[in-house]
């Protein structure tokens, strides 16, 4: 069994006073793809912007043997975290490549050689990003923010890829692009953590899953059990195929 990456225990986080997350527990192991899947309003980014430390928290989160509870922003993002957030915050004005150099800041005050080699991995997993290297971030089409977000974050070499709704407001055939992408990264060995209203289509990338309402895990476990579950069926996915 892969060694445990990220160890969350007894999660809880909100806004201010309000409580949204009442005593999460997640587990993800090295090289898997788990998915967290609910309805608006259940706390899935609620979840993740704990995690990397957007948003103040109780509980212990251990990630990649270190407890990182209480470290800052940019100490998760050094130590291997990585969260490409649904509104894929770029740079407008800047260039593909430039987002894409500014994302290899992790590895580049690292020191690591040949950091910059991550630009060619990216251009492979996303050939529009090639040919639209010089073209304004701005201008891009929805799809193409997204696989340019997702390649962004690659360039920081991260431990684990934390991805928040990449279907969002996507049509169904670019949609259909970006799980294909998260299942080529998940063949090459990239942890990833996918929050995601498109539960089919997450359950069916994923090795597991976990369901979130009102704040709470109310079902867990490997994604293609879920996908049978009657309860999951009912509620997310319904008798029609996407």
């Amino acid at each position: 069994m892969a060694e445990l990456l990220l160890e969350v225990k007894d999660l809880h986080a909100g806004y201010g006073k309000a409580e949204v997350l009442h005593g999460i527990h997640l587990p993800v192991r090295a090289g898997q793809v788990v998915t967290v899947i609910g309805p608006n309003g259940a706390g899935k980014s609620t979840l993740l912007g704990a995690l990397m430390g957007l948003l103040p928290l109780r509980g212990a989160v251990r990630f990649a043997g270190q407890d990182i509870t209480r470290l800052t922003l940019e100490e998760r993002v050094m130590a291997g975290l990585a969260l490409v957030p649904e509104r894929r915050e770029l740079f407008g004005t800047m260039s593909v490549e430039d987002n894409l150099v500014l994302g290899g800041w992790r590895p580049m005050k690292q020191r690591l050689p040949r950091w910059r080699d991550g630009l060619e991995q990216v251009y492979e997993l996303f050939p529009r990003m090639k040919e639209r290297r010089a073209q304004a971030a701005g201008t891009l089409s929805g799809g193409e923010r997204q696989m340019l977000a997702i390649g962004r974050a690659l360039m920081g070499q991260p431990k684990l890829l934390m991805l928040d709704e990449p279907s969002l407001g996507l049509a169904p055939l670019i949609v259909r692009d970006i799980f294909r992408i998260i299942e080529t990264l998940r063949e090459r060995g990239v942890s990833i953590l996918l929050v995601e209203q498109n539960a089919r289509a997450a359950l069916n990338v994923a090795d597991e899953g976990h369901v979130l309402e009102t704040g709470d895990v109310v079902l867990a476990g490997p994604a293609a059990q879920l996908a049978v579950d009657p309860r999951v069926i009912d509620t997310y996915l319904g008798t029609k195929k996407q």
